[in-house]
């Protein structure tokens, strides 16, 4: 089984619109700072990026499915180009209501892409700048990271906060390494008291 990190799109690796507008377009997709650095590092720590969105502009008839889906090979591309490789985009292109499977905070992308790439979705974390990524982690038993402004302090549901996606990742390894010390720490002395038993 492989662990993945799930990222939100806008707001995570790239600039967001502005309120009420939405990125359909190459020309608006704005990477941010450390990005490139972040997906290398979850890759060297054997992650598989995986991005989960909400594109209800596919419902509302801003954009295509074969145009969002260009838009997403391209930044996939153009990520790649700098050796930061994405594994897949899912994204729901349904409107708020009638309710559906796929739309955050549903887990219905996560667990699709579970399914799909054999992840293991309690290894696995979902980063999103949103309490609905978090939510949609926490419904697929993901552990999540939220990533906040300034000024936002959250409602501490999330399991880690961070100011962006580099932060939020140098946060999710070392809790890793810290709990794989524990492990190795646990056995160690476990395979210690054996061995006083023995003697």
């Amino acid at each position: 089984m492989n662990k993945a990190a799930f990222l939100d799109r806008d707001g995570v690796i790239n600039r967001k619109a502005r309120k009420g507008e939405y990125i359909t377009r190459w020309e608006d997709v704005q990477f941010l700072p450390g990005v490139v650095e972040a997906i290398a590092l979850l890759q060297q720590a054997e992650f598989r990026v995986i991005v989960i969105t909400n594109q209800r502009c596919v419902a509302k008839g801003l954009v295509t499915i074969p145009a969002l889906e260009s838009l997403h090979q391209r930044m996939r591309e153009e990520l790649g180009k700098c050796g930061a490789v994405i594994d897949a985009f899912y994204y729901c292109p349904h409107e708020m209501l009638p309710a559906c499977s796929c739309r955050k905070p549903a887990a219905g992308m996560l667990l699709a892409a579970s399914r799909e790439h054999a992840i293991d979705l309690a290894a696995s974390w979902m980063i999103g700048d949103s309490q609905i990524d978090v939510e949609a982690g926490r419904n697929a038993g993901c552990r999540t990271v939220r990533l906040l402004e300034e000024d936002d302090a959250g409602d501490g549901r999330a399991d880690l906060v961070a100011a962006s996606l580099l932060d939020a990742v140098r946060r999710m390894i070392e809790q890793e390494e810290a709990h794989a010390a524990k492990r190795i720490s646990g056995r160690a002395h476990s395979e210690g008291s054996a061995d006083a038993a023995d003697h």
